[in-house]
């Protein structure tokens, strides 16, 4: 899968933990949903603004596709937006690059299905205005497909 990094504005630097490279000298194939949650957040409270008093998130899903090794001398970055906004739901793609003296190579992709939660009543609720207009002026509407 070959990612357009121009469709993507937010950028986080992600540090490397010696706690998440394997026996080989890899980054651990677990640690990538961390990673993705490092951006995620980041993304919410720079960008979205995200009122977590008003309103939670959980996931519904994530996918990561393996593409290239990180290790533990990497400087790696995670590139985040949000594709997909419905009802209660959206979907964050992710692109995970490392630094190269040619520039950023793609390592790992990936996407989280994200559903806008009530958790006093346990429950989902419509993604808060504010919050999804937020989400939709940053990425761009022609980037986003709309589900409503």
């Amino acid at each position: 899968m070959t990612e357009n990094l121009a469709n993507y504005k937010y950028r986080t630097f992600i540090p490397i933990r010696f706690s998440d490279i394997d026996a080989y000298g890899n980054v651990s194939n677990t640690i990538y949903l961390t990673y993705f949650e490092i951006a995620r957040l980041s993304y919410w409270k720079e960008i979205v603004e995200w009122d977590w008093e008003n309103c939670g998130v959980i996931l519904g899903r994530s996918e990561v596709n393996y593409l290239k090794p990180m290790t533990v001398n990497d400087q790696i970055a995670c590139y985040l937006r949000t594709s997909r906004i419905g009802n209660s739901s959206f979907d964050v793609m992710y692109v995970l690059v490392k630094m190269t003296p040619e520039g950023e190579e793609i390592c790992t992709t990936g996407k989280s299905v994200c559903i806008s939660y009530d958790y006093k009543n346990y429950k989902s609720v419509p993604i808060p205005l504010r919050e999804r207009q937020r989400m939709i002026e940053y990425d761009e509407p022609g980037l986003i497909t709309n589900t409503n």
